[in-house]
Order: C-alpha cells, then sequence, then structure tokens
C-alpha cells in the first residue's frame, strides 16, 4: 500500500515545508467570528434585530473553495492561510461594521496515519494550527516494531490533481528538523513496513498446517474404527 518504485524521484524536503502556515482546502469547517471596532463589540451575524450576540459563526468550505458568509455571500477561501482569510473577511464586512476585527478557525482538520504496520491506522484530528510531522506521529502512538523509521512519507494533495510526496529519515537525530515540518489537514503520513519472511511464513502457512492436521487426525479415527 502507497509504495513507490526504487527509482522514484521524491519532492524535494526544503525550508518552505517546515514553515509551512496550514491553508485552507475544500471541506474544511471554519468557525470565526466578528467583532466592531477592532473588538470591542461582538457582531451578531444571525439576528441583530433582537439584540442578540453570538460568540461564532460556523461555515463549510465547499467544493468550489468558496465560503458562503452572511450578509457579503460567496468568498473564495481556499488557499488562502488563516491569517489571509481573517483580513479577506475584515475586509468584507468593513462595507457594513466599523474596524471589523476577525478571528478564524479550522475545526475539523485531519491527517492520516499509518504507523508502519497492519491494523493500527489511525485518522489524528489537527487542534493546532501548527502541527508537526513528529507531533502527528506521537499522537498516533508512534512508529510500530515493524516500520521503517527511515523511511517515512509525507504524502500531500492540495495544489494540483498530483500529489507531492516527501521522504524523510526519523532514524537518526538529523531527521528532526524534516520531522518539524508542518502538517496540512488531509495529509497522509505513511511509514514503510519492514518485510519479515520468516513471519510471513508463519502467517501463510499456518492456515494450510492446521488443514493438513486436520484431516490426518479425522483419517487417523477413521482408520482406527
Amino acid at each position: 500500500m502507497l509504495k513507490t518504485k526504487k527509482d522514484f524521484v521524491y519532492d524535494k524536503l526544503n525550508d518552505s515545508i517546515a514553515t509551512l502556515n496550514y491553508v485552507l482546502s475544500a471541506n474544511d469547517q471554519l468557525t470565526f467570528r466578528v467583532t466592531t471596532n477592532d473588538g470591542y463589540k461582538l457582531v451578531d451575524l444571525a439576528n441583530q434585530a433582537n439584540l442578540q450576540y453570538r460568540t461564532d459563526y460556523e461555515v463549510l468550505v465547499e467544493s468550489d473553495g468558496q465560503v458562503k458568509l452572511p450578509m457579503v455571500g460567496y468568498v473564495k477561501v481556499e488557499g488562502l492561510t488563516i491569517r489571509e482569510t481573517e483580513k479577506l473577511f475584515e475586509e468584507k464586512y468593513s462595507e457594513y461594521y466599523v474596524k471589523p476585527f476577525a478571528n478564524v478557525k479550522v475545526t475539523n482538520k485531519r491527517v492520516i496515519v499509518f504507523p508502519g504496520s497492519g491494523g493500527l491506522a489511525k485518522v489524528i484530528p489537527l487542534l493546532n494550527n501548527n502541527t508537526t510531522v513528529l507531533e502527528v506521529i506521537a499522537l498516533s502512538g508512534g512508529i510500530a516494531d515493524d516500520g521503517k523509521a527511515y523511511k517515512v512519507k509525507l504524502i500531500r494533495n492540495y495544489r494540483s490533481s498530483k500529489p507531492e510526496i516527501f521522504l524523510m529519515d526519523l532514524s537518526k537525530i538529523e531527521g528532526l528538523a524534516a520531522g518539524n515540518a508542518r502538517v496540512l489537514s488531509n495529509d497522509i503520513i505513511y511509514v514503510e513496513q519492514r518485510y519479515r519472511l520468516g513471519r510471513t511464513l508463519v502467517t501463510e502457512l499456518t492456515p494450510l498446517v492446521t488443514l493438513i492436521s486436520t484431516t490426518f487426525l479425522i483419517y487417523s479415527l477413521f482408520k482406527v474404527r
């Protein structure tokens, strides 16, 4: 699963990956709040007529990269960082409010982790915007005993239809810089599994040995009679 050829050319893991800020993508669930006068008063986006105030509002980044904002309408946010999105919201709401101040959070960020052993894959929610590869692996329980720490792949697909695949060696202290790369929602962290011939043979041969033993036992019982 998710294996690459021996001559596969991986994407270059550079400093920009390690310092990359989170960018929004389709299906992100956003919670945002807008306040007037640079944060003095909460803006009620649901029912101002009754002077009711709310602290946040939820919107979904749709498949076309847009969100539908109260009063403003559709705004494209896909590919923007959190801060860029906040500035965009402030610009849009400046038509209605004095010095609006926006705060945006993504509430459904997640990363899929395959730690290097079958049956241990996990979906890890990202509670922080700048979560690193090492933090995600730690949250998943660490690299499995059968996992190759020197062959960890970060698979990312947010810029184009072709995913970017970065190879990391986390078996040595020198790999710390790579492990500090920030993850994005829907990233896949895949730790290649070691191929253990002995264990594989036992797994494959056990059913056959059991069948032969059962057949021999039944034969022996009938032969005694």
